[in-house]
């Protein structure tokens, strides 16, 4: 599935590694292989480096490189249309995605606090029963 961002053109002001970062992702996961190759024949720590980015940024286990740079994404959603009136409108739709977003993770962090909250009642009145029940078994004997 390919969409217009993902064959956007990057910025001419980004840097050569998020040119090249594009480039082989545009080519797939075996130019990555063969980059990370050619890093260890070369010179080592570029390879080891290679490495540690694609594993670190899940390219390696991913199924396609292709449209997986954020970076593109996000060039492409600040790049001005032209239209004063569509950029707007593009700016206000973002702010409120961020701010539900926002609210969102604030609804789940309270949700994880109360399953805790939960989780801990329960552990502390288990412990409360169970000193309950040996204090009964050393009066009974």
């Amino acid at each position: 599935m390919t969409t217009v961002a993902q064959n956007a053109p990057l910025p001419a002001h980004s840097g050569w590694l998020t040119r090249a970062e594009a480039w082989l992702d545009h080519k797939g996961k075996g130019a990555w292989i063969a980059a990370m190759v050619l890093g260890f024949i070369f010179f080592w720590p570029v390879g080891l480096a290679l490495l540690a980015y694609l594993i670190w940024s899940k390219r390696m286990f991913s199924k396609s490189c292709r449209g997986s740079n954020r970076t593109r994404h996000a060039f492409t959603a600040m790049k001005s249309s032209g239209n004063s009136a569509f950029d707007a409108y593009k700016a206000e739709t973002l702010r409120r995605l961020e701010e539900e977003q926002e609210s969102f993770e604030a609804f789940l962090e309270r949700l994880r606090e109360a399953k805790d909250k939960a989780e801990f009642d329960q552990f502390m009145d288990d412990r409360a029963r169970k000193a309950r029940e040996a204090t009964r078994e050393d009066e009974d004997a």
